[in-house]
């Protein structure tokens, strides 16, 4: 049972875990400041800006996030039901 839940639970976190991944890696290849960028002047749109591309990359990596955990969560399922639907051992089928 504890294995189950943690199981559901890893695959339930996996959306959100990408999804942070992400934006802290969008995050960590933008570490330039804007005003070295664009100068002074343009420093605040420039923020602005790298922070749109953050949330943007957030919702890619939640989304791709959901996509593999339906994958993964949908494989597993599958295997389950292989497990325990085995075949007769007489050989006819229900």
């Amino acid at each position: 049972m504890r294995r189950v839940m943690l199981r559901h639970l890893l695959l339930a976190a996996l959306p959100l875990v990408l999804g942070v991944a992400a934006g802290q890696g969008f995050w960590l290849t933008q570490k330039q400041s804007c005003s070295r960028l664009v100068g002074p002047l343009f420093a605040a749109k420039c923020h602005g800006r790298q922070l749109e591309y953050q949330g943007l990359f957030q919702t890619v990596g939640t989304a791709t996030g959901s996509l593999l955990a339906t994958l993964v969560g949908g494989w597993l399922e599958l295997r389950r039901r292989r497990v325990v639907q085995q075949p007769d051992p007489t050989g006819e089928s229900s």
